[in-house]
């Protein structure tokens, strides 16, 4: 089984090209939590990957394939903050100038991390929807090419290595879940799973208050939500044409998260997994925590954790409002 604009093959060769440049992250047993739901249930810690997300893997495979004129060209992206480390990082280690749109409302701590990578930062625009409009402008003005952060099909080939290695480390796996905010990350995982294991399900997981994917695989295409989640990491405007293709194809699912439930699985991840992660990084444990996912008895679920860039600010607030 697989989508017609990415393949397993892709995937390997994504894989080839990465090389060993970037980590291969740990699957992480919950004791606790495979109790509370009668599962194995598996954390995928691509918190601890460079730049603490899985956005290289991804960025690496787009990287590698641009030809020497297009690398000396420069490259150009839009992020709220992962993809933007992501492109400053893999653009240093390939020798290429890197600019990315981001907006005044961005984290500090990740428009800061971005530029100590190397890369030039934009912060012209004022909110999500001018960024897309100010990287427009930049891609015409300055002949860059463009790293989608997550609707272009080598990226997606490229995040879905995280899949292969899910699978070759629980070849039994049953259910995996895959944070969402623009969709490449699910798309590329899905493309991997159901590739090698066609019976596994793969379920996408949104906040309530960001939820373009969920919206855009009712309709199937492309639907423009009001992103507001508290976990900023997933606050995509809008999910890829591409990757509501291929989740259509592959027979995604997809479920959706409470601010709430974000931030009890947030304190769960500190708390009991030892897991520094983002609020968006919490996202698949908050799905697991609050039942909105049913698992079967007995099943192995694996669930990635993506993101390690959290403000000290935001975190101390909601883990101290636990204490009251």
């Amino acid at each position: 089984m697989t989508g017609s604009l990415i393949s397993l093959d892709d995937v390997y060769r994504a894989r080839e090209r990465i090389g060993d440049r970037l980590h291969r992250t740990p699957l992480l047993g919950s004791g606790t939590l495979s109790k509370q739901v009668d599962a194995d249930v598996r954390f995928k810690a691509e918190l601890f990957q460079r730049t603490g997300a899985f956005k290289p893997r991804g960025v690496l495979n787009k990287l590698s394939t641009l030809t020497d004129e297009e690398k000396q060209r420069g490259v150009i992206s839009i992020s709220a903050g992962n993809h933007a480390q992501a492109l400053a990082y893999a653009s240093g280690v390939e020798g290429i100038d890197a600019l990315v749109v981001m907006w005044q409302t961005a984290s500090p701590m990740k428009i800061a991390a971005a530029r100590a990578y190397g890369a030039t930062i934009d912060t012209e625009a004022a909110d999500i929807p001018l960024a897309f409009l100010r990287l427009e402008e930049l891609i015409e003005s300055t002949g860059r090419t463009l790293v989608h952060p997550y609707d272009d099909p080598l990226v997606m080939a490229g995040q879905g290595t995280v899949g292969l290695e899910i699978l070759e480390d629980a070849p039994a796996t049953d259910v995996v879940l895959v944070p969402v905010g623009g969709g490449g990350l699910v798309s590329g995982i899905a493309t991997a799973v159901k590739g090698m294991r066609p019976d596994t399900r793969v379920i996408a997981v949104e906040p309530e208050r960001s939820r373009a994917l969920h919206e855009s695989l009712k309709v199937g295409e492309p639907i423009t939500v009001e992103a507001k989640s508290i976990a900023d990491g997933l606050n995509g405007p809008y999910a890829g044409a591409n990757c509501v293709q291929i989740c259509m194809e592959l027979g995604v699912e997809s479920v959706l998260v409470s601010e709430e439930s974000l931030k009890e699985a947030f304190r769960f991840m500190y708390g009991r997994m030892k897991l520094a992660c983002e609020v968006a990084g919490a996202a698949t444990a908050a799905a697991l925590l609050s039942g909105v996912v049913e698992i079967e008895a007995g099943q192995t679920v694996a669930a990635v954790v993506s993101g390690g860039n959290v403000a000290a600010k935001t975190a101390a607030a909601i883990l101290a409002s636990d204490e009251a």
